[in-house]
């Protein structure tokens, strides 16, 4: 059974009988159902009977539901109401449009709209570069989805894809002050995706890919890459690359051993898979399979997609054409970016001693990181309820905080790697453990140490490239002539 979660998080509004015993009467019966409590808050008391609000954490709706039967079966105790607390954090949406600037008076409007705009646009128009330092361009980047490949969902559509979305529109303006917006489109037509962002572009400083599912996202972020002038992030792709390779720096710490002589087993080629190996190729891995539904890819196989064939010629050097867990069998570390369940206890024991499993299927694992953690002596996942949290929201709002910082227009491979160095530096050595490889998502210097070193990264390709970067500084103010 699956360990309570705050994802499903519930509060139980119950009226029970006035007594010293009643809370913790219904606190037994909540932990008996196995349910994990968080609050017990007494809203009323009256001379016959209690109002409480029990607040816990449960697996599931059909686990709410029982922990609703166990009180309800209490004599004298009554549940009134049940609420879930996720869906009442979306109510409504979770971002709103707020100014920055004050109007007080005719002549705060004067400037802020008609007629003092008209000679900003007029100013823009003569020279359109000043739009990334007089407009929200400067600070905002677009949040493109098309619901194709949503978290561990699949293809749920673009309303459905929202609430995603925002949610990562409210991280970037959490940990790194980027103002993000979600931009969910109705077409699944790649051309057509790639048309409305480029239509859309003079809006944004930059734009982040999300859930789109692959191939397509190679071919439309590749493509918008040639044709903007804005720097194009496919998160799944790099943001999970970039913190992949810096949790993996730490967990070899840990074990002692070496990135380019451990075997490692990637499950799952899509998006994150290919540039998981395309980043810790890059870095130095020679002994990496990688693993889809079918098994492992190979060189004796032929491919239709050119990023398979790329995995198939670059990786897997004795031809193993087994499967996933054939392939796990002395292997030194897996990485799942793939689906649930699609490995179990016996293939973590067959795995070579001191072995490394980051299960990062969302939001359930590839395998339950408490087995995982019999045999293992480094387990992560994606989740936010387990130790070693490989979370993408370590990287991506620093990351597009130094973009914007540095004004850059392109992303290379040495500011992915610049990034993921930043994270894995945020442990110290006297902290670093089989518990603690990576920082907390809330540690609130990496957002700035990624920017830092992103846009450190960006100057030096800016240098080499013999140009130089387009950003004003944080304090620039134009000034007309």
């Amino acid at each position: 059974m699956a360990n309570p979660s705050p994802g499903n998080s519930i509060t139980l509004r119950v009226e029970a009988p006035s007594s010293f015993s009643a809370t913790s009467e219904l606190a037994a019966a909540v932990g008996a159902a196995g349910a994990a409590i968080t609050a017990l808050d007494v809203t009323e008391s009256h001379h016959e009977t209690l109002v409480v609000d029990v607040t816990c954490n449960t697996t599931d709706d059909a686990h709410a539901a029982r922990v609703k039967d166990a009180l309800n079966a209490l004599e004298g105790v009554s549940v009134q109401h049940v609420s879930d607390r996720t869906f009442l954090m979306h109510l409504g949406g979770k971002l709103e449009v707020v100014p920055k600037v004050a109007l007080r008076n005719r002549d705060d409007l004067s400037r802020a709209y008609t007629p003092g705009v008209a000679r900003v646009c007029m100013a823009i128009a003569e020279d359109p570069a000043l739009a990334r330092n007089l407009t929200v361009k400067r600070n905002t980047i677009a949040v493109l989805t098309d619901g194709s490949a949503v978290l561990g969902l699949g293809n749920i559509g673009p309303a459905a894809a929202l609430p995603v979305m925002e949610g990562k529109a409210a991280l970037f303006k959490q940990f790194a002050n980027v103002d993000a917006w979600p931009v969910c489109l109705d077409t699944q037509d790649t051309e057509e995706i790639i048309m409305i962002a480029k239509a859309m572009a003079p809006v944004y400083g930059g734009i982040n890919l999300e859930d789109i599912a692959a191939p397509r996202c190679f071919e439309i972020e590749n493509r918008l890459r040639e044709e903007l002038d804005i720097p194009v992030f496919h998160d799944d792709q790099h943001g999970t690359a970039i913190v992949t390779l810096a949790a993996l720096v730490n967990a070899l710490r840990v074990v002692g051993k070496k990135l380019e002589e451990v075997r490692i087993v990637v499950s799952g080629v899509g998006a994150a898979g290919s540039a998981i190996i395309q980043l810790l190729k890059a870095q130095g891995a020679q002994h990496i399979i990688a693993a889809g539904r079918s098994g492992a890819i190979h060189s004796g196989q032929e491919y239709t997609d050119e990023h398979r064939s790329w995995i198939a010629a670059n990786t897997n050097e004795e031809g193993f054409a087994g499967t996933l867990h054939e392939a796990l069998k002395g292997a030194d570390v897996f990485i799942g970016v793939s689906a649930p369940n699609v490995i179990g206890e016996d293939q973590v024991a067959s795995m070579a001693t001191d072995s490394i499993v980051f299960a990062m299927a969302n939001p359930n694992p590839e395998i339950d990181p408490v087995v995982a953690a019999r045999h293992a002596a480094v387990v992560a996942t994606g989740r936010s309820d387990f130790p070693n949290q490989i979370n993408n929201v370590l990287a991506f709002p620093g990351f597009f905080r130094g973009l914007l910082d540095a004004g850059a227009s392109d992303i290379t491979p040495e500011m992915l790697v610049a990034a993921a160095e930043a994270i894995a530096n945020r442990v110290a050595d006297d902290e670093l453990n089989a518990s603690y490889i990576i920082p907390s998502v809330f540690d609130p210097h990496v957002a700035a140490d990624v920017a830092t070193a992103v846009a450190h990264a960006a100057g030096n390709a800016a240098s080499a490239a013999g140009t130089q970067a387009a950003a004003p500084a944080a304090d620039a103010v134009y000034a007309a002539p």
